[in-house]
């Protein structure tokens, strides 16, 4: 039987830990990006380049060899 918690993280070469770890640092920035570039859009005076610098940096962390690259799902 397949075990919902671990079928992923091992199909993207993690382990469960790992996989947890980065996908809450990821989101965590996400929203952190997003909450900045909410704020931005009332008041374009703040959080200038917060939200690039966040996407930019999301990116990097994607494309820099942190995981294999993954499948599209079905």
């Amino acid at each position: 039987m397949v075990n919902l918690f671990t079928a992923h993280p091992s199909s993207v070469g993690e382990t469960y830990a790992q996989h947890c770890r980065f996908a809450f640092h990821f989101g965590a920035r996400m929203t952190m990006g997003g909450l900045a570039a909410m704020v931005h859009a009332l008041f374009p005076f703040l959080f200038v380049t917060t939200a690039s610098r966040a996407l930019d940096e999301l990116n990097a962390l994607r494309a820099g060899g942190a995981r294999p690259p993954v499948a599209p799902e079905r």
